[in-house]
């Protein structure tokens, strides 16, 4: 009920909605809420948790369904495509440091890297990208594309440019 309460009206005006209005339209008491999702971050993390499944589920699908490289640069859009449209998810947990985020959280980001890894790995083995990256080099460039744009066709034009870069040639020492 919080969760669902959460979604609707993080949807329907953005992650600031006061946390009141989310318990009451839960239809639960505040201290309900506070002491399921102590945090604001919490709430968000929680409210979004499928979204993340769902990204690492088509990165498995992918692989099956699709040559590695294709399968890689495909969930890379998806995975850019998400930050940049749920930017308040990308963004949960991660302003005060490592010591607030949650165990979710950080098993959002194992999951997520894992899932990179495994399509990264696929992808150089099939000679499709580059084998000097590392996933955390690809996921940090991706990242900072879905941060610094909010519209869509934008981040996939700035994801084309980077797929040159990460297909090309190894970069000389």
């Amino acid at each position: 009920m919080l969760i669902a309460a959460a979604r609707a009206l993080f949807d329907e005006r953005g992650p600031d909605v006061a946390l009141d209005e989310v318990a009451r339209r839960a239809g639960v008491g505040n201290a309900t809420l506070y002491r399921h999702y102590p945090t604001r971050d919490d709430l968000l993390t929680a409210v979004y948790a499928d979204e993340i499944a769902a990204l690492c589920d088509r990165g498995a699908a992918l692989l099956r369904d699709q040559a590695p490289g294709e399968a890689f640069l495909t969930w890379l859009r998806a995975f850019a495509v998400h930050v940049a449209t749920r930017r308040t998810l990308a963004f949960a947990g991660t302003d005060s440091g490592s010591e607030r985020r949650t165990e979710l959280f950080a098993r959002w980001h194992t999951s997520l890297t894992s899932t990179a890894e495994k399509l990264l790995s696929k992808a150089q083995e099939a000679g499709a990208i580059r084998t000097d990256l590392t996933v955390t080099e690809v996921l940090t460039l991706a990242n900072a594309v879905a941060v610094s744009e909010t519209d869509v066709d934008q981040v996939h034009r700035l994801l084309d440019i980077l797929h040159h870069g990460l297909s090309g040639p190894a970069a000389p020492d």
